[in-house]
């Protein structure tokens, strides 16, 4: 089967993609493509535009997970809750080294520039700079693993795929897909002016499924942001609970829209196309808090990077079983953290 790797949006959030890639990297399970949005397509550029021994290492350099460097913050001897609520705060008056300037670096009151397609509250020309130093973008471009960021055209509200089958990506291209405005500047490619592709797709399954061909697939879907939670009991867990549920729900749609398609024959195929599609997705949040995103610190780092890699470890031992992909015809949606399996 043809191994497909999709990771979606949620910016801090996105070690847990890191550790779950790790996870299929130490046992040998290598994708022939990835697909990313904002965060995931970052993570994937990392991916496809290195080679395999150097892949995890690059990831740990961006993350920096056990990076105790530094003087301790007064918040750090704080109980949990608190000490990640101070680190959110840290981030939105300091920014994060590597990826975006400080509050204030790139006022939304203040006319892009030239790098910048549109006004925003902090500058990513870090990013652009990082990425440079932990992606060969000729191997990214050239290399035998496709890669392909989502974005959204900002001026028509069009989804597109930037994809390395099509085209050749820059850091700008990868940039773009993280762009979430308001927080980030839109970024100009080619005389289009492109913003975050979570804000239309972010679980970006839908190039998957829409890609031509008869070999059979195993999607292998990375999601953020979960859909169920325990019932919220603080202003503080309502709203991250509205920040979950407006991306979780979008990725819910996509999921049943697919699934409606195969059950009705996928109109205009001669043939319904093998796919196997595992999700899997960031549910130990109980320490989360409402600005989870922005936060940076190293132990959340971390604790998010764990969490991907025992869910990773968990996901291999099935996919070693078989039990996802044997005897299988048109599309099979899975849940790797449970026993249960929906079929369409």
């Amino acid at each position: 089967m043809k191994i497909v790797l999709v990771l979606g949006g949620g910016n801090a959030l996105g070690a847990y993609h890191a550790g779950l890639y790790e996870a299929l990297h130490d046992a040998g399970i290598e994708p022939e493509w990835v697909v990313g949005t904002s965060i995931g397509a970052v993570t994937g550029a990392i991916i496809a535009g290195n080679s395999p021994e150097d892949r995890v290492d690059r990831l740990r350099k961006l993350w920096r997970p056990a990076d105790e460097q530094g003087w301790p913050m007064p918040w750090d001897m704080l109980p949990e809750g608190w000490r990640r609520t101070g680190a959110v705060v840290e981030t939105l008056l300091t920014g994060r080294a590597g990826l975006f300037g400080p509050l204030g670096s790139y006022p939304a009151w203040r006319q892009a520039d030239g790098a910048a397609g549109s006004p925003a509250v902090y500058d990513t020309h870090a990013l652009s700079s990082t990425l440079q130093d932990l992606v060969d973008f000729d191997l990214l471009n050239r290399g035998p693993m496709r890669m392909t960021a989502v974005a959204v055209d900002i001026e028509t509200g069009e989804e597109v795929l930037l994809d390395t089958a099509r085209q050749r990506l820059s850091a700008d291209h990868i940039r773009a897909s993280a762009a979430l405005l308001t927080a980030y500047p839109a970024v100009e490619v080619d005389g289009r002016l492109f913003g975050d592709g979570g804000l239309s797709m972010n679980l970006p399954i839908d190039p998957v499924m829409l890609d031509s061909g008869s070999t059979p697939i195993l999607c292998i879907a990375s999601d953020l942001l979960p859909l169920s939670s325990r019932r919220p009991k603080t202003i503080g867990e309502v709203a991250g609970r509205m920040q979950d549920l407006a991306f979780a729900a979008q990725s819910r749609r996509t999921l049943s829209r697919w699934r409606a398609f195969f059950e009705n024959g996928c109109p205009g195929r001669e043939t319904c196309r093998s796919v196997a599609l595992v999700t899997t997705a960031y549910r130990d949040q109980e320490q989360e808090v409402a600005g989870k995103a922005m936060d940076f610190s190293p132990r959340s780092v971390l604790q998010r990077w764990n969490s991907g890699r025992r869910d990773g470890d968990a996901l291999v031992h099935r996919l070693r079983s078989d039990e996802f992909t044997r005897g299988q015809d048109g599309l099979t949606i899975h849940d790797a953290a449970g026993d249960g399996r929906i079929t369409a």
